[in-house]
Parts: structure tokens; sequence; C-alpha cells
């Protein structure tokens, strides 16, 4: 294997500087004690040794400096690795209409829907998490969902009006929870764009090889009416790209939900959004499964059956960081400089 894969340099022009290190091999000796009977001495083959060790050692010191001087690092590399997970674009509804409570599991008492007494019963009956806006507990459940998926890949796209590509594909922890959060600031608009939104989460998979299951996840709490060019090139980037859909559709207060009630005309469908969106879903020649969630409770259940049932194989390369090589070396050159150090402490500079 090439040595530069494993090594490399940001100034490798300072290692034309390592001969410098043979200098103390080159040195005179120090200045001996005098001894009128040291040419009557035996050779001193300890010493010898000891002082060829220390003068090893102020070689080893200034090559280790200088090979730290030139920065060196491992560069950052790729490994394949296998584990159960998928490929998942989160796609995040940030119109106004998130900033709003989920809608109450009871209804009021008769007579009163537009009183304060309304009002007073519907925070009476309402769980407290029930009360928190459905943007920030689809946040909060999105990032535990994505704790809980160590070997996943995760896009996230930000739609009102227009999409926004708030994060490509990692796999880093720190990252996705950044930008899941990151969704809290500021307020939503009123226009919602999910056939611009979905086509620009399928466009994320363009170029990347299929190495295992690749999801959709839509969390809104409306539809979109699209016009035939834009359910063509959907339904081709569906086909195209082989996504599951899954629609976490956080149900509002004024919504009829995703089917029709049993004494609804057919024509009234093509009045609603979510419905006429959930049609075109189940058209698709794609898996499809959608999450009707009235509810905090709800939609925790509806992100547990995603995480059960999208545990597949995938493979994926993990980046490998960039390693700094130059503290090691800096730690020789110190443990070499101490022990020279030590040496000179423990010189003889006179004879008692």
């Amino acid at each position: 294997m090439n040595l530069m894969s494993w090594v490399a340099f940001d100034d490798a022009w300072v290692l034309w500087l390592l001969p410098l290190a043979l200098i103390p091999l080159r040195a005179p000796a120090g200045v001996s004690l005098d001894n009128g009977w040291l040419a009557f001495a035996p050779r001193d083959r300890a010493s010898d040794l000891l002082g060829w060790a220390l003068r090893a050692a102020a070689s080893l010191a200034l090559a280790a400096l200088l090979f730290a001087m030139a920065g060196p690092h491992r560069p950052e590399y790729a490994v394949e690795r296998v584990g159960q997970g998928a490929e998942i674009v989160l796609l995040l509804d940030r119109s106004r209409s998130m900033d709003q409570g989920f809608a109450p599991g009871r209804a009021p008492p008769p007579g009163k829907a537009n009183s304060p007494e309304a009002l007073e019963y519907y925070f009476s009956q309402t769980p407290g998490r029930l009360r928190e806006s459905k943007g920030k507990v689809a946040r909060q459940l999105l990032s535990d969902f994505t704790a809980q998926r160590p070997d996943d890949r995760f896009a996230l796209v930000a739609f009102s009006t227009l999409p926004m590509r708030v994060l490509d594909f990692t796999a880093k922890r720190e990252v996705i929870q950044a930008a899941i959060e990151a969704g809290n600031i500021g307020r939503g608009l009123s226009e919602t764009n999910i056939g611009r939104a979905l086509e620009v989460g399928m466009d994320l998979f363009n170029d990347r090889p299929y190495n295992g299951s690749r999801i959709i996840m839509l969390v809104s709490d409306g539809g979109d009416r699209m016009d035939p060019d834009t359910r063509e090139r959907l339904a081709h980037l569906a086909r195209k790209q082989r996504v599951s859909i899954y629609w976490l559709y956080l149900r509002s207060s004024n919504s009829p939900g995703l089917t029709l009630a049993a004494d609804d005309s057919a024509a009234a469908a093509e009045s609603v959004p979510e419905i006429l969106l959930h049609d075109f879903f189940n058209a698709l020649e794609t898996p499809y499964r959608a999450y009707e969630a009235s509810d905090s409770r709800a939609l925790q259940r509806a992100i547990d059956d995603v995480n059960r049932l999208e545990k597949l194989p995938i493979t994926y390369n993990d980046l490998v960081p960039r390693r700094e090589l130059a503290p090691y070396a800096q730690a020789l050159a110190l443990a070499a400089v101490l022990l020279l150090l030590a040496a000179r402490l423990l010189e003889i500079r006179r004879w008692a």
C-alpha cells in the first residue's frame, strides 16, 4: 500500500531539514574532568554506550520536532460497512399551521363550541404535551427517531412555499439533531407546496448507488393539489429512485382526515387536499403507508412502526476523518528532551 495513503503532510518541505538531526551525532564530546591517571584507566564501554545513547536522544528530539512541524496527518478515507437501516429523507412541513396544536380528542359541550367555557374544557381534557405545537412535537419525536437508528443516513428538507435543502445525507448524529432543531427558528408561511418538496427530496437520491431501503418520510398537517405534470414527474421519480413513502399526517382540528366519512359524497373528496394527496400516493407504483396522527401519542406510534419496519441490511461508506499525527511526534520529542535533562542533572562536574 502506498505510504502517502497513510501519512500526508501540510508542509512537506520541512522534511528537507531532517539531516540537521544528525548534528548531535557529529558534535564533539563534552569537556572531561582533569585526572592525571586517566590515561592509565581501562576503556569504559558503558560510558561510551551511554554517550552515544544521549547523542541519539538529542537527534531523535530534533527529528521528531521537525517531523511535527511538517504537519503530519492521516488523510480521511472511506470504509465500507454493512448495517441495518435505510437512507431516509425527512420532509418537514414548516407552514404556519404547524405552529398550532393538535386537534382535541373530544368535542366541547353542546352549544358551547365558541364560548370561553369551550376553551377551558379543551385544556382541562387535553394532556400537557397535546397543547404544544405540532411542529415542536414532530421535531422532538424525529430527534428521538434518528437517535435510535445509528446505521441510517438522513437528509432533511424543510418546506412551506418553497422547499429548502437543510441537510444532505449524513450519519453524524450531532449534525442531524442540529438540523432538526433549526426548524424551530421563526414562524412558518401560510402556503404549502408539497409537490415541489417531494421532487427535491427524491432528487437527493440522484447519483447515489442503491445500497438499501430508500424512504421519503413526509411530516405534514396538510395536503396539496398538484397539477398533472407534477404528478407525472413524481410518479416517474418514485419509480426511478425506488423509494418508499411514509406520510405522518398531523391532523388539524378542521381537517376531515384522509378518508371520506360514510355519509360524504365522492365529489366532496375533490375539495379536500389531504384526500387528493392520499389517493395520489396510493396510485403510485411504490410502497406507501399513511399514519393519521391526531395527537403526540399517535405520532409516536407511527414513528415506532416505521422504526420497526425499516430494518433491512444496508451497505454504506463511512468516512473516517483526518487524524493528526503531530502530537505523537511532539510527545516523543518531549520524552527525549526529558531524558537529556535527567542526564544533565546527574552529570558529575568535578571530582569530590
